[in-house]
């Protein structure tokens, strides 16, 4: 009869699926590349399954077996140190590592409102973001990379649950010369754009999110440029190259090449984007990834009220 695996390594096995490469892992963990092997071998003979693809030029990749490990030892990993703390009668304020993945538009103006929320409720909890975009984030989640993602509904399909946060409708940009940005608080119709040049965001999923937009008014937009960067958009914009179709507002008009742009909201009913907090269907959370849900929640607030399969 085999041995039963310890936490010890599952806690290996963790580090060199993070790094994805046996020597960085044990040079994290100060152990010899030989106890790591031989910790991961282990567990792979307890398991009866290959939990690593052995790259010889790139390092490791988890298999479907060790992603399903990685996804289902966190939150056993986090029982077990709050079970530590129990018996030495040390409460049960949250510690360790998390890791959230983020949607690099929203990173910069999300992240760090986030981060002092959390640190703030939890100064144990050391965060750290993985930030990309749509389709790199929902890998990121399979991989089990990151727990849960702040992220866009566009693309996450039911293999993922998700709870709303913020429902965010679509307006127009302009440059604060345009003959429109003389009245900002007056709601504009996407037709009328319809001969200027278009400076198009380029990101999967989002881009024919806005072209849709189009489509539904039966409008062909002029697009003169396709553009891959949230705050490259906007510097086109400002600089006169074109108007654009966004959604999520920043405070600052001013962008980082000069000039100013202004939001316009739209007259015609558009659909929005939703801001969500995604997890893969049937990983058990851990209370640190709990603890981060409801900080965003006490920000934003939640449309969903439950965490609802996309």
């Amino acid at each position: 009869m085999s041995k039963s695996f310890t936490l010890v390594q599952l806690r290996y096995f963790g580090a060199v699926a993070r790094l994805e490469n046996m020597t960085a892992a044990a040079a994290e963990l100060n152990v010899t590349q030989s106890t790591l092997s031989s910790a991961i071998a282990r567990l792979e003979e307890e398991f009866g399954a290959s939990l690593f693809t052995r790259l010889s030029s790139k390092g490791l990749r988890l298999t479907p077996s060790g992603k399903r490990l990685l996804l289902g030892s966190q939150a056993f990993l986090e029982e077990a140190d709050l079970l530590y703390q129990a018996v030495l009668d040390e409460g049960e304020a949250l510690a360790g590592e998390l890791v959230v993945g983020m949607y690099s538009p929203l990173a910069p103006f999300k992240a760090p409102v986030i981060l002092q929320e959390f640190e703030a409720a939890h100064p144990n909890v050391k965060v750290s973001f993985h930030e990309g975009d749509q389709e790199s984030l929902r890998q990121a989640l399979l991989d089990g990379v990151c727990e849960l993602a702040l992220m866009y509904d566009q693309g996450v399909g039911a293999e993922f649950d998700r709870r709303v946060l913020e429902r965010i409708p679509p307006h127009v940009l302009v440059p604060a010369n345009h003959p429109r940005a003389a009245t900002p608080n007056m709601p504009v119709s996407l037709r009328d754009f319809a001969d200027e040049p278009l400076i198009l965001l380029d990101a999967k999923h989002t881009r024919e999110y806005y072209l849709d937009m189009f489509s539904q008014l039966g409008i062909r937009p002029s697009i003169r440029h396709v553009v891959s960067g949230y705050e490259t958009v906007r510097s086109y914009v400002a600089r006169g190259h074109g108007y654009s179709l966004l959604n999520q507002r920043l405070t600052n008009e001013l962008t980082y090449a000069g000039g100013s742009v202004v939001p316009l909201d739209i007259i015609e009913n558009l659909p929005p984007i939703e801001m969500s907090l995604v997890r893969p269907v049937g990983a058990k959370p851990t209370r640190k990834s709990l603890a981060f849900e409801q900080v965003c929640i006490g920000l934003y607030g939640s449309v969903s009220g439950e965490a609802a399969s996309a």
